[in-house]
């Protein structure tokens, strides 16, 4: 279709994209290029668009303030093994629902989609109260657990689900002609079929637990272990009052690999969130 627009119809198009792409990134160049000025000049009007004399100043007092490096490291961690767990969950249960028939198979699908219509503030006593009795309080095993075992699992299940269903049972029957029982099949067939609904599932599961900032201020409570989102709140000055310059800093270094994760992959994502919804 673009083939047949004319050079000007094109330079139209993709001047009005790029109209429409400002109030997106806006926000985050300001961050960044905020991060660079001095607080005087961060609200300074008319707007400053560029910094006039950049300093990394803030940057330094980030890791001086708190102990960033180490919350940046649990944050990264947490969010790795939450997509490695979520994805191993979500392919297993989802393969299940699609392709294995058992008694009350629906009615399970329908109850185990039910936690997507429970808000998490719903569940975070609870789940505090048996954390609490386990003894996890303060440490990383329920920012862990909850998301896996969570509803952002449930989300992940229906998008494996709904992709497996669009599988042609072809091949089921082949690799059962050439001696595959059903794990094999799932492992060796439909799960290296999956990687676009695996990668759309990997991107929603680590931006998930990236930005998770409820269950982190409700479980820890040492700098030490905080993760990022938590941890931005604590660049405040004696009285209280936002550090601008610092906080700013500290943000565009928590959004750096979220950009990265979601440049790099967005094809995957896109296709994967495609394919969801094939076949019901």
């Amino acid at each position: 279709m673009s083939r047949d627009l004319s050079p000007r119809t094109k330079l139209v198009l993709y001047g009005v994209l790029l109209v429409l792409a400002i109030p997106f990134v806006f926000p985050t160049w300001w961050m960044v290029t905020s991060s660079l000025k001095p607080v005087s000049d961060i609200f300074a009007f008319p707007p400053q668009l560029l910094p006039v004399n950049p300093r990394l100043d803030a940057y330094q007092r980030v890791f001086e303030l708190q102990p960033f490096g180490q919350q940046y490291l649990n944050s990264l961690y947490i969010a790795l093994v939450v997509t490695v767990g979520t994805l191993a969950v979500s392919a297993l249960a989802g393969y299940a629902f699609a392709r294995i028939r058992f008694r009350g198979q629906n009615v399970l699908f329908l109850v185990v989609l039910a936690g997507l219509l429970i808000p998490s503030e719903v569940t975070i006593v609870p789940l505090f109260q048996m954390f609490f009795k386990l003894g996890l309080v303060n440490t990383h095993w329920p920012l862990i657990l909850v998301p896996i075992l969570g509803a952002p699992s449930v989300l992940a299940t229906f998008i494996m689900r709904q992709f497996f269903i669009s599988l042609p049972g072809e091949l089921e029957e082949a690799a059962r002609v050439d001696g595959l029982g059903r794990f094999a099949t799932f492992w060796k067939i439909a799960l290296p079929l999956s990687r676009p609904a695996l990668g759309a599932v990997a991107i929603f599961t680590f931006l998930h637990s990236w930005n998770l900032y409820l269950e982190p201020i409700v479980f820890l409570s040492s700098p030490e272990k905080f993760t990022l989102p938590q941890a931005l709140t604590q660049f405040v000055d004696a009285y209280g009052g936002p550090m601008w310059d610092v906080q700013l800093a500290a943000a565009s270094m928590t959004a750096l690999p979220v950009l990265v994760v979601f440049v790099i992959a967005q094809k995957q994502f896109v296709e994967g969130l495609a394919h969801t919804g094939l076949k019901g």
